[in-house]
This record gives structure tokens, C-alpha cells and sequence, in this order.
């Protein structure tokens, strides 16, 4: 079944239905019916929420039709792979067990089964006369446990008699358990465990057994009644009667009071009926009128005592004569001065609250009120508050709220898939510089290689569209229609009648000069574009690459006229080319040209727009995905890889660590005492020789021939000639052994030696192992950045805030952080080096936000504010009111402030902050690198370094000094273009030399030899 919070979910029981005629809803998947419409669609959304778990698999997070599938299919796999035989051996195991955990029932199940065969099962036999061969058992012997007389234990063995499978009837070898084993695909933990949650169900109080199902009880005739000592009932009382007895322990004997309330539950628990129905109020009712309960209540062993109730005192009562007992004689004649005990204790206080389980939805999390806001946000066009004043006080750009995302979304598309265009990646800045450029004068080459780049990716050189487009057939009959509608004869005026009077004529004359007043013809044309193409077309233009004097402007005006077709289109394209091909202006290629230099900045985004949208759907973008998909499970496999070296190297270096420190330990043994002799006085003898040879190395002075001469003295002196032999013998003896120990030292030199040198072998092997670990390490790192650039299905977002705002940074993933390295702006070191912020669209805006009257009346009451109450308070000075609304971040210390900002109680917000944390680094590294651009930039304005100066006008290009000119967007050139086809997109194609190409066009090398492309030179091959 699928659970729900690790319970079955229950299914509704049949409505009443009246009659064959009431309108009932049903969900086939469980079989529910519903007589009401609301309930249906209530139940039906409970089903779709992603809180469900199938019960076989373990898998959550699932809607319960998902689960619902998900327990039919492992169900069936599981029914034909685990064995038949094993299937009610197993069952009758695990019935009535009480292990609660299923992992840990897998475990105790399988070690049991592991080697436990059952007849008619196929296994496979380890050796014998059937060696490497299925066979099937055919008879089991279980031979007991048996206890010796010694007291030894003898462990009970199994055998088997097996049939081999294609040999003769006759033969059955037996075999032992350590013999057999089944095949390793048919009897695994993992197929265990889907077996037993298929086939078994518990219930949810603590301790409750495994039951078999009822229906698989049934096909196996096992018994399902739980034991007594097992049901529910039994185990509460169980663990209620040992809580007592340990608060008892711990109370000690107590007070006279604590004895009569336990002795009045004592007589509620003999007293009351099991199996009434009434509620403990009611009994403590019936009880106190109970005559048994005025009276003294005691039995053998136990102080007698009284209740008394409704505070009466016992003069009142009726209370029949009792023993001569002077404690309770005591207590009647002093009752004056004791307090009725209470017979009804005082309500329980309502339970508390649960602790909030965090996180939660972000707009149900409490406000901090701590006073901090978000950053303020910066703009390039004025928000929907802003309509009267100006952005943070900066210039007016030109540029409408509604341009802002197209305007990001062409840029992106333009720099992530640069290589299908064969563009130079461009900064954002440099794009709205460019778009914003207006000169009859100067060309913007940044300008004209986008236009003809993308252009080209609509129309090959064998002049094959690859784009689907609407028809100019239908075009053509509605413009004849047109013209012989409009050469027609005017209207006739009406001829006023014979009788008139002054009112009558002047409405007369009213009526016929609203005739004559020009009237607005909704299908009257509004460009001349189909005559400004009128000698050729723009797909043979596009076909010739015909993009030189106003040659791509003129191949725009036919491609939108032919866009203008589709009714989705034809409003915006015919905006565009009434000015591109206005009707007071000459059809010609020159007009095209004149105009496009004032047309508005928003309209050339609208128009950049619409053919970036066509060349995405090309083919030539749709293999690119597909190269980039492939280029990302190599990168995978080989990041893999490398992180399998590094594990080894790891374990490599662990060794070696562990033999350099053995080397260490014997280079520096314990010194060991030296053995000494001792001389017959009981003096020792080495330090005696010691002694005698310092004595004599001390005594420079005297030689041999002193000592000959001395031995030949006269004879009265020969009383110490036996002492100077004992010194030279001594002496003898000391020479032997000095020169022992100088064989010993070099010996121990020799080997410390070659111990250094095994050491010194050691620590290089280290060195290289480490170095080689760090080159893994840098393997990873490159890995994760490649697959970062050629991750370019989709632009990802970072997250999104409490109030549904989205946060991108377009850097993360499809291109370098500073665009590509070889591109001419690469020095400036960025791409786009903001983060942009786009408002809430239109339905999380009405969901969430902006609330029916009862929820926001309800929402208030819970927080103290509406939503946009508190939108306006805890966003600061700057909104986003939908998502045609963008903002962005340029400062590195606003990171920091809108990580602190972020709650991450929420579940959007602490996604949004992990996020930001992680990517935190770079994202401050290229802001201040824009910064630094843009400052720099600002600061050569200033100092007049940038004065525009024209150097050589030709008659289609107006040639500039780049180092002056105040326009950033014209120090751009397309390098990759000229490397590659060796002329630019808007040139025409050169002529093919025989000469080789030339060095520069080889792809620059990084310091590791890589190349500096995204992942080497795969992107470049054409």
C-alpha cells in the first residue's frame, strides 16, 4: 500500500447514492466516487502532492500515482525473481517479529537463509560429482542441536540430496550445506527486502509485529492472529504499569495525601467496568454516590482512610461504627482543622504547540523586525514606481523596463553559443553601448557582426532556409485585394432634402464632412518593404552574403515582412519596418540603411529578438547542444577517473608515511648499557684501562726509551716491575678493544647509511606522490569548470526570495567567467559581472502576494501586515513589481548584505543562500573587475583621452582611432572570424590561397599546455 508519514493511505468509503440519476466523479486509479465536485478535485489534488512513499522500494518525494506504479511494477519484478520455494519459509520466519527496523529484519532473515536450502529448489553445486552444475534439491535431513554427556554442545547440520539436472534418475549425491549456493542474481539482500515490504504490513503503534498481508496469509494458510502478549492493548498496560512502579522508586513513601490519591485510583481501577462506555467524568460521578466511598476503605495491611466529599465534614456523614482504632478517632475529633480533600482534580492544561519543523514556506516564516532590508537594487530603465523620477539619479539610457529582459536574453544567447556563430564574446556593456550607437559616419562593427552572424545561421550558402517561415503566397493575393480595393469611386454625398430647415442642414453638413475626414484602414499598408525587394529577394540576398551598403538592413526588411504573417508577429514587425521601409522614403537599400542609424534602441532589441529566436531553432544550435551533451560525459568519465587516482595515490601516500616513519625509529635506536668487567678488588676494570690510557695520552714527556731505561734501574727498584707488566698487558688489552669498537662504529655507519638512503628514496617518493595528488586535484578542478561551460542547455537561475523574486548570474554556467580568452576584449576581464534580480510573474504574484480579501484578512491577523505590507517594508527603497521588471547588484558588498538578509527558515530563501555562499567568491572577483573597468573607463573620459578622431573615410567604412573614441563598443573586432575564414561576416569571402595558414590562427596555449578554449579544440573543429 502507499504510505503516507509511514502509514497506509486510506481510502474513502462508497457514498450514498440516492438514485441511478446523481452525478458522481470517480478516480480509476483507487476506485473512490464522489457525489460532490469539490470533494473530487480536493482529493484528487492530495493525491498530486509530492509527499507520498511506495511501500516496497522506499522511494518519497512521490505523488501517490507515481508510488502507486512504482509498488505494481516492483511487485511484478519481484514475483518473478524471488524463489517460489523460499516464499512461505520466509513468511512463517518473519511473522509476529518484532524487529522494528526493516533493514535490520533483511539482515536477521537473510544470515538465516543464507545457507538454508528447501527441497525443489535449483541451486548450484561447489564441488563433488557435480561440480559447477544446477542441481535440485530433492530431500532435506536436519539433523538437532544435541548436548553431549560431557556437557559440549554439537551444532545441528543439514544435508541434501540433490537431483542432478540431465543425468540419470538413479544418481542423488548428498551433499552439505557448505557445498551448495544459490545463484547470487535470485537470492540478495536488495530482492529480499522488496519481497518482505511487498508481503508485509505492521501497524503504527510502538512495538507492533510484522504481519503477513491477509490476502498472501491466506494462499499460504498462515495464521494471523497476533499473540495475547503482542497485541496493543497488553503492551500499553505493560509499559503504563512499569512507569508507575519506576515513578514510585522514585518518590519514595510519600505524603498522606499522595497515599489517598493512589489508593483512589486503586478503587477506580476495581471498580470500574471494563468495557463501559462512559467517560471518566461520568464515573467519578457515579462513584462519589456510592455510600462505599464515605466510609473507611481498608483491608489487611493498609491504613485506613477516608474520602470526603463535596467538602462535607463528618459530623454530616452517616458513618457506621468502626474499630477502636485511635488514629482515625483522632482525625474525626480535629476534622475542623483539616481541609476537605478535593475529589476533582483540575483541568489539564492544553497541550503545547509543536515546534515548527524549518523550513517552511518562506511568506509563513515570522518576521525578524530586526530593521534590516534588502540592498538597494540598481536599474537601466525606470520601474512602474519610478515612472517620474530618475533611477538612483543616473542618466536616462533609452532603454524601456520591457527591453531589459529581451536585451539579457540576447546577450546571453549570443556569448553562450559564440562558437556556432563565430563571434568574439563581448561584454554586456559593449552591447548596450553598440545598441545604443547611432553614426552615419562611423560603422560599430560589434553592431553589424551580430546582425550578419545570426543571419547567416537562417539561410546556408546553397541558399536553403532552416527555419520554418510563413508563406508570401497568401501576402501577395491579400496586396491585390488590396489595391483594387483601394482604387474604387468615392462615395457619393447625400443630396439634402427638398424641404430643409436650418437644424436639418447643419446636420446634413456634419454628416458629409465626417465622410470626407480621412478614416482609419485597418488593412491599409503601413511600410513599402515588398517594394524595396521587389528585383530580388532577401533569401538570394542572404544566399550571397550580400551585407555591404545597407545589404543586411534591406535582408531584415524582407525577413520581417515575411514574419509579419504570422498573427503573433505582425503588430511588432510592422512597428519595426514602418520605419525601416516608411511610406514617405524612396524603397531602396540606402533607406534601409539611413534608417536603421535612427531607429530606436527598444526596436532594435525587438528586432535582434526575433531572428536570435529563429536561429535557435536551427540545426546547426541543436548539434551544438548535442556536441556540448556528449563533450560532458567525457568530462564526466575523465573527472571520474581522476578522482579514482587520487584514492589510490591517497593510500599510496599512507604507506609511504607509515614506512618513513618505521626508517625513522630504527635511524634512532635506544642506547643500550655496555657490559663491564670488574678486576679482583672488585673495581672495574674498564674504567681502570680508561683511566691508565688518559693518564698516559696525558703525559706527553715521557717515551719508550724512558720507560727501557727505567726497566734496566738497579735492583732495589724491581719491587714494581710486576705492576708495569700488569699496565702493558692492560694496555694491549685496551688497543683490541678500541679497535672492536671502531669495526662495530663503522659497521653501524654503514648500515645508518644505507637506512639515510632508504629514507631520503622515501621522501622523494612522498614529494612525487603529493605532487602527483595535486595534479588530480587540479584535474577535478578543470573538470568541474568545463562541465560548467559546456553546460548550455538552459541559463540556470541561483534562486529565488520569499516574495518570488528570481536571482540569476548568466556567468555561471556556458561560457568563462570573462568570456572567451582569446577574444579582443578579453583584457577587460569580465563578462557581465552583475547579478540581475527580475520580479514575480503574474500568477506567483496573485497566489502569493497580492491575496483574495479573506487569506490577506487571515494572513494580517497572523503576522501584523499584508504581504505587500511587509514586501514594502522588508525590500527596502526598491521593488520589482512583475517580471517585466529587472534589477541587478554590481557592489561585492551587497553580497554579504543579501546573504545576511536571506532567511533560511525558508525553503526558497536557503536555497538562494546556499547558492549565493557557494558562488559568492567569484561573483565578487569579476564585479570588481567590471568596476575597475568601468571606472577606468570613466576616469579617460574625464581627462580628455578618448577625443573622437577620424583617420581614413572610405565609401562603405569610416575607419576610427580606437585609443579615441568615447564609444567602448568600437575598440571590439570580430578576431575569431578573421582567424578562422581570415575576413569578417559582413566582408565577403576572400579567395582561397595555396599558402599555409599562418601561426597566429593556431589556438594559444595555456601554461599547462592546454588550450585557452573552453574544453581544448573540440569547439573550434568546423
Amino acid at each position: 500500500m502507499v504510505l503516507i508519514k509511514r502509514k497506509p493511505v486510506q481510502l474513502r468509503s462508497p457514498p450514498h447514492i440516492l438514485s441511478d440519476n446523481d452525478e458522481i466523479w470517480t478516480i480509476e486509479q483507487t476506485g473512490e466516487m464522489f457525489t460532490d465536485y469539490d470533494s473530487y478535485l480536493n482529493r484528487r489534488e492530495f493525491y498530486m502532492q509530492r509527499k507520498f512513499t511506495c511501500e516496497i522500494t522506499g522511494h518519497s518525494n512521490l505523488t501517490f500515482f507515481d508510488a502507486m506504479d512504482s509498488e505494481t511494477q516492483r511487485s511484478r519484478n519481484v514475483e518473478s525473481t524471488f524463489p517460489v520455494v523460499l516464499r512461505e519459509p520466509v513468511l512463517r520466519k518473519v511473522q509476529f517479529s518484532t524487529i522494528t527496523r526493516i533493514d535490520q529484519l533483511v539482515n536477521h532473515v537473510y544470515e538465516d537463509f543464507k545457507q538454508d536450502f528447501f527441497p525443489g529448489e535449483s541451486v548450484l553445486a561447489l564441488n563433488g560429482p557435480a561440480e559447477g552444475m544446477e542441481v535440485t534439491i530433492r530431500e532435506k535431513i536436519t539433523f538437532p542441536d544435541q548436548t553431549r554427556p560431557d556437557g559440549t554442545n554439537v551444532k545441528g547440520v543439514s544435508r541434501y540430496f540433490v537431483r542432478i539436472k540431465g543425468a540419470e534418475s538413479g544418481k542423488e549425491p548428498l551433499y552439505e550445506k557448505q557445498d551448495l549456493t544459490r545463484d547470487r542474481k535470485v537470492f540478495t539482500k536488495q530482492i529480499l527486502r522488496s519481497f518482505l515490504r511487498d508481503s508485509l504490513t505492521r501497524e503504527s503503534f510502538n512495538g507492533a509485529p510484522w504481519l503477513v498481508k491477509e490476502s498472501v496469509a491466506s494462499k499460504y494458510k498462515i495464521n494471523r492472529e497476533v499473540p495475547s502478549q503482542l497485541q496493543q492493548s497488553v503492551l500499553q498496560a505493560e509499559r503504563k504499569a512499569a512507569a508507575e512502579a519506576k515513578k514510585a522508586e522514585a518518590d519514595g513513601p510519600g505524603t498522606f495525601l499522595s497515599f489517598l490519591a493512589n489508593q483512589q485510583r486503586t478503587l477506580d481501577l476495581r471498580t470500574g467496568s471494563p468495557g463501559s462506555g462512559s467517560k471518566p467524568g461520568q464515573k467519578a460521578a457515579i462513584q462519589l454516590q456510592d455510600p462505599r466511598f464515605i466510609q473507611y476503605q481498608y483491608g489487611p495491611g493498609t491504613t485506613p482512610f477516608v474520602v470526603i466529599p463535596n467538602g462535607q465534614p463528618p459530623s454530616m456523614m452517616n458513618i457506621p461504627n468502626l474499630p477502636n482504632m485511635p488514629y482515625t478517632q483522632h482525625f474525626h475529633q480535629h476534622h475542623q482543622f483539616f481541609q476537605p480533600v478535593a475529589t476533582t482534580m483540575p483541568p489539564p492544561p492544553p497541550p503545547k504547540p509543536a515546534p515548527i519543523k524549518y523550513p517552511i514556506e518562506d511568506l509563513d516564516v515570522q518576521p525578524k523586525n530586526n530593521g534590516i532590508t534588502r540592498p538597494a537594487l540598481k536599474y537601466i530603465a525606470k520601474t512602474r514606481d519610478q515612472a517620474e523620477s530618475s533611477n538612483n539619479g543616473e542618466e536616462d539610457a533609452g532603454f524601456a523596463m520591457t527591453s531589459i529582459g529581451p536585451l539579457l536574453e540576447i546577450w546571453n544567447t549570443l556569448n553562450v553559443h559564440c562558437e556556432v556563430f563565430i563571434l568574439d564574446s563581448f561584454t554586456l556593456d559593449d552591447f548596450m553601448d553598440a545598441l545604443k550607437f547611432s553614426s552615419f559616419e562611423v560603422e560599430c562593427e560589434l553592431l553589424t557582426e551580430v546582425h550578419c552572424a545570426v543571419l547567416k545561421q537562417l539561410v546556408n550558402e546553397q541558399g536553403q532556409v532552416m527555419v520554418a517561415l510563413p508563406e508570401l503566397e497568401e501576402e501577395d493575393s491579400d496586396e491585390d485585394s488590396d489595391d483594387t480595393s483601394a482604387v474604387s469611386t468615392p462615395a457619393k454625398e447625400p443630396t439634402p432634402p427638398a424641404r430643409t430647415t436650418r437644424s436639418s442642414l447643419a446636420k446634413s453638413e456634419a454628416a458629409a464632412m465626417k465622410q470626407r475626414s480621412p478614416s482609419v484602414d485597418p488593412n491599409a499598408p503601413v511600410h513599402r518593404a515588398a517594394e524595396m525587394l521587389s528585383e530580388r529577394g532577401w533569401v538570394e540576398r542572404l544566399k550571397e552574403r550580400d551585407f555591404l551598403d545597407g545589404g543586411w538592413q534591406t535582408i531584415i526588411v524582407g525577413l520581417l515582412r515575411q514574419l509579419s504573417l504570422s498573427p503573433n508577429q505582425k503588430q511588432k514587425c510592422d512597428e519595426i519596418l514602418s520605419h525601416l521601409a516608411p511610406l514617405d522614403q524612396e524603397p531602396t537599400q540606402e533607406t534601409a540603411y539611413n534608417q536603421y542609424v535612427t531607429l530606436d534602441v527598444n526596436l532594435r532589441i525587438s528586432l535582434l529578438e526575433l531572428i536570435c529566436m529563429l536561429a535557435v531553432r536551427t540545426r546547426a544550435i541543436r548539434e551544438y547542444l548535442e556536441q556540448c551533451s556528449e563533450i560532458m560525459t567525457g568530462l564526466r568519465k575523465d573527472k571520474i577517473k581522476a578522482q579514482h587516482r587520487k584514492r589510490e595515490l591517497i593510500t599510496v601516500l599512507r604507506e609511504l608515511d607509515e614506512k618513513r616513519k618505521e626508517l625513522v625509529q630504527e635511524e634512532t635506536p635506544t642506547p643500550k648499557p655496555e657490559a663491564t668487567e670488574t678486576n679482583g678488588t672488585g673495581g672495574d676494570v674498564k674504567t681502570a684501562d680508561v683511566k691508565m690510557a688518559n693518564t698516559e695520552e696525558t703525559n706527553p714527556t715521557k717515551s719508550e726509551s724512558e720507560e727501557s731505561e727505567e726497566e734496566e734501574l738497579p735492583t732495589r727498584s724491581l719491587r714494581r716491575g710486576a705492576d708495569r707488566a700488569i699496565d702493558r698487558k692492560r694496555k694491549r688489552e685496551s688497543d683490541v678493544m678500541r679497535r672492536e669498537n671502531e669495526k662495530k662504529l663503522k659497521a653501524e655507519a654503514a648500515k645508518t647509511s644505507k637506512q639515510a638512503t632508504q629514507l631520503k628514496k622515501v621522501l622523494r617518493d612522498t614529494d612525487k606522490t603529493k605532487e602527483e595528488i595535486k595534479e588530480c586535484e587540479d584535474s577535478v578542478i578543470d573538470f568541474d569548470n568545463d562541465l560548467r561551460e559546456a553546460n548550455c542547455q538552459r541559463t540556470k537561475v541561483l534562486g529565488r526570495d520569499r516574495f518570488w523574486n528570481r536571482y540569476y548570474w548568466f556567468e555561471r554556467n556556458g561560457m568563462p567567467y570573462a568570456g572567451m580568452p582569446e577574444s579582443s576584449t578579453a583584457e577587460y576581464g569580465y563578462a557581465n559581472g552583475r547579478i540581475w534580480v527580475q520580479g514575480p510573474d503574474d500568477l506567483e504574484r496573485e497566489g502569493f502576494i497580492d491575496l483574495p480579501k479573506t487569506e490577506m484578512k487571515e494572513y494580517q491577523t497572523k503576522m501584523n501586515m499584508t504581504v505587500p505590507e511587509r514586501k514594502e517594508k522588508e525590500e527596502g527603497p526598491t521593488h520589482l513589481f512583475n517580471a517585466q521588471e529587472w534589477g541587478y547588484f554590481d557592489n561585492p558588498d551587497d553580497i554579504d548584505r543579501l546573504i545576511g538578509w536571506l532567511d533560511e527558515r525558508g525553503h526558497r530563501e536557503r536555497n538562494l543562500r546556499k547558492e549565493l555562499s557557494a558562488w559568492k567568491e567569484p561573483i565578487a572577483e569579476y564585479m570588481a573587475k567590471m568596476r575597475a573597468h568601468l571606472e577606468e573607463s570613466e576616469l579617460k573620459k574625464d581627462e580628455g583621452e578618448e577625443e573622437q578622431a577620424i583617420k581614413m573615410t572610405t565609401r562603405t567604412k569610416t575607419y576610427v582611432d580606437l585609443d579615441a573614441t568615447k564609444h567602448r563598443c568600437l575598440s571590439w573586432t570580430n578576431s575569431t572570424m578573421i582567424n578562422q575564414r581570415g575576413h569578417l561576416h559582413s566582408e565577403p569571402p576572400k579567395k582561397k590561397s595555396k599558402k599555409a595558414k599562418s601561426e597566429n590562427s593556431k589556438v594559444p596555449l595555456g601554461k599547462s599546455g592546454k588550450p585557452l578554449t573552453r574544453q581544448g579544440t573540440t569547439y573550434t573543429r568546423r
